[in-house]
């Protein structure tokens, strides 16, 4: 008599804003850490299938997806059709832009559109997953923040309110969550290398704003969130934790 066994089926894992560097670098840890990783893109599908590429080569189990997160009905619809494939227990909502202006010259265009992205897109792509997630008794809700958000920058009004308001938001879900094996937390990084960040400040300025005197990587966002996204990191919830250089 021989019996069979069969390889329980990977967690899934929704990253928005997949595409970009951080997003990718989370994508790529997230899949090596075992999860089948749900690529997010809006504009950039390329970008996504890339990240999917180099997932697979590597021997991991991903995805692309597009939509507007700052879209509620298409991002409900996109959210539903994976649903229907079967629960996703991770979200990582990275999606986010900038559209920086001083607040006395800034339209309620760039106000608008940066908090839709960012805050009303946690919204959209979190609330649907929510009770199918608190259906496994299991579940991860990370939100990538900004040292902005913290410390607050010049010229960015709108993407500081918006990604504050993830703090906020973050630690009253965890408390809904938490009795369903469900955390939530933010990660806000500070200065990262990258085409959003990291290139756009010098050498000098890096040196005088971040007391450990250089930029950050991708991949040192990306480790963190991938941490709170496992078994041992269920006691971790509500939580900002900084990924900055010490810059506060």
């Amino acid at each position: 008599m021989t019996t069979s066994t069969s390889t329980p089926k990977p967690r899934r894992a929704l990253v928005t804003g997949g595409s970009g560097d951080i997003g990718g670098a989370i994508c790529r840890r997230l899949a090596a850490d075992g999860l089948h990783v749900i690529v997010h893109a809006n504009r950039n599908r390329d970008r996504a299938d890339e990240v999917v590429a180099a997932i697979v080569a590597a021997g991991g189990h991903a995805e692309a997806v597009t939509f507007d997160v700052a879209d509620g009905a298409a991002a409900r619809a996109a959210v539903e059709s994976l649903l229907a494939q079967g629960p996703i227990q991770v979200v990582v909502n990275n999606a986010g832009i900038h559209d920086d202006a001083p607040m006395a010259g800034m339209d309620e265009r760039q106000w608008t559109r940066v908090i839709d992205v960012s805050l009303n897109g946690f919204f959209h792509v979190t609330q649907p997953l929510l009770l199918p997630m608190a259906r496994t008794r299991w579940g991860r809700v990370v939100s990538v923040s900004s040292v902005a958000a913290v410390l607050g920058n010049r010229g960015q009004t709108n993407y500081a309110a918006a990604k504050a308001a993830l703090h906020g938001a973050t630690r009253s879900l965890a408390r809904e969550m938490a009795s369903r094996g469900i955390t939530a937390n933010v990660v806000a990084p500070g200065v990262i290398a990258g085409a959003m960040t990291g290139d756009a400040f010098p050498a000098e300025a890096v040196r005088q704003m971040v007391p450990a005197a250089r930029v950050g990587a991708p991949d040192e966002v990306a480790a963190v969130v991938a941490f709170l996204c496992r078994d041992e990191a269920g006691y971790v919830n509500g939580q900002v934790i900084g990924v900055n250089g010490g810059m506060g």
